[in-house]
């Protein structure tokens, strides 16, 4: 078994942290599903987003990196399909029914899957996910070319710790205070926002692409 390299763990969740922290489409969606649904369905948005990071920040560490290298036509694909559900769930909150945002509903078990699996959408499906964890792990292994499977192991499960502990904390911060409820109020405002900032994260991607 060859030991850990604990600088390259460090390093890593420096750059998870900062990751989690910035503000974007990750986090509208969780919002969104926080608002809608309640804290049950924010929180299983969270998870599902914490394993999507988990598995590119794994995949990346482990050859994602070599391969996207080899093979650009792979992340131009992963671009376009990441645009496709920003635009998608924009205009799922454009076109929304303000009063689904004022009762949420007794069905919780069909509102956690949803959460979960919009989390996870948003994040195996962001571009800018991809870009980020290829570009800053890359640097990780270059500094530290030692790393074993367990430091690789250890750094895609704690890359999905600290996404997955960030998101839930937004969502349990945002329902434990009257600002949700507030959200609620406004949700006409709120989905419309929502949807022009999905659109706005959408352009970026196609610009970076022309």
């Amino acid at each position: 078994m060859e030991p850990i390299v604990w600088e390259a763990i460090l390093a890593a969740s420096v750059f998870f942290i900062l990751g989690a922290t910035s503000p974007g489409p990750s986090l509208i969606v969780v919002l969104r599903n926080t608002l809608i649904g309640g804290r049950r369905q924010g929180v299983a948005c969270a998870v599902g987003h914490g394993i999507g990071f988990g598995i590119y920040a794994g995949s990346a560490v482990f050859g994602l990196i070599l391969l996207l290298d080899k093979s650009p036509n792979t992340f131009l694909i992963l671009q376009m399909i990441g645009v496709g559900l920003l635009v998608f769930y924009g205009v799922k909150m454009w076109n929304a029914e303000v009063e689904g945002m004022q009762e949420i509903s007794t069905d919780v078990g069909k509102h956690q899957r949803q959460g979960f699996s919009e989390g996870f959408a948003i994040a195996f499906f962001n571009p800018k996910i991809a870009l980020f964890l290829v570009a800053v792990l890359a640097q990780v292994l270059k500094l530290y070319p030692e790393m074993g499977f367990e430091t690789k192991l250890a750094i895609g499960l704690l890359g999905m710790a600290i996404d997955t502990l960030w998101y839930v904390l937004v969502a349990l911060v945002l329902t434990g205070t009257p600002a949700l409820e507030a959200l609620r109020n406004k949700g006409e405002y709120v989905y419309k926002i929502t949807a022009v900032a999905l659109w706005f994260f959408a352009v970026s991607v196609i610009s970076s692409l022309i």
